[in-house]
């Protein structure tokens, strides 16, 4: 049987994860994930109790309970690198013997839900309103970087990289699909292709002092369609909770609160509104 050695599995004097700073009892089968350390708070107002709050660095837990439910809040802070962090974590947790250091045989699955904030990269999605990602379409590269086997949707993936005359020097584009259980558990959002950029600024198509080395990404996204299946939005973790999730066994679903929209040039006039909006709809739903 495999030993995971110190260098890789790293843990506290206390046995609780490295980043996360978790023990085995204080996260829930049912994860809400956010990027924003207050937006925890946030969420966890809404409990009925609260078991456990932890905090080290940019990861934030509250652990308790929601109409009988236990639920955790975690924030993961922004980007693919975090992602990585945060799913390879949970699931040593869940998977992990930390006395042994060994990989239990049976595998436990958590239900991981991001609830983010996004630009939407079509004209009819509403500014305030809500998004759920089928899919999600990474410009990071965080995939290439583990052996996987028909994770990766590899014909779409093709498709828009031919689409978008993908520059050569660029990370491959890959699409992954969100799972079909939570697919189904919130099928009444409005859903589309979610595309996760490795930076704010140009890699968002943004233009402050450096110009954007893809100058028409935006028009290349918004045309795109494969299947019925069109890019309807940008943020910066989805195709990584995807992959990794998909990947390690675990049920993983982005859902929005679009707080502009990038064709229009909306912007939404009180965003942290419709973030509470989004969350109340959320834990209803679980």
């Amino acid at each position: 049987m495999k030993v995971i050695k110190d260098t890789e599995l790293i843990l506290n004097p206390e046995k609780n994860i490295y980043h996360l700073n978790l023990s085995k009892n204080e996260i829930a089968n049912d994860i809400l994930i956010v990027g924003d350390q207050s937006r925890v708070q946030q969420i966890s107002k809404h409990f009925d109790t609260i078991d456990h709050k932890i905090e080290n660095r940019e990861f934030v837990t509250h652990t308790g309970e929601y109409n009988g439910k236990r639920i955790s809040a975690l924030s993961t802070g922004i980007g693919t690198d975090n992602i990585d962090i945060v799913l390879n974590e949970l699931d040593a947790i869940v998977n992990i013997d930390f006395d042994t250091r060994t990989i239990n045989p049976e595998k436990k699955s958590l239900n991981i839900i991001r609830l983010g904030t996004s630009g939407a990269l079509q004209k009819d999605v509403e500014v305030d309103s809500f998004l759920m990602a089928t899919h999600g379409l990474g410009f990071d590269g965080l995939a290439h970087f583990y052996k996987s086997e028909n994770i990766i949707d590899e014909k779409m993936s093709s498709a828009f990289s031919a689409h978008s005359n993908w520059p050569k020097n660029l990370a491959n584009p890959y699409i992954v699909s969100a799972s079909n259980k939570l697919l189904e558990q919130f099928s009444s959002f409005n859903s589309g292709i979610t595309a996760t950029a490795p930076g704010f600024y140009a890699p968002q198509g943004r233009e402050l002092r450096i110009k954007p080395a893809i100058e028409d990404l935006h028009q290349k996204m918004n045309t795109f369609n494969f299947e019925e299946n069109r890019i309807t939005n940008f943020e910066m973790e989805t195709s990584a909770l995807y992959f990794l999730g998909k990947t390690l066994g675990h049920n993983t679903l982005t859902i929005c609160a679009i707080i502009g929209n990038r064709i229009t040039k909306q912007h939404s006039k009180n965003y942290k509104q419709t973030v509470d909006r989004l969350i109340v709809s959320v834990l209803e739903m679980l």
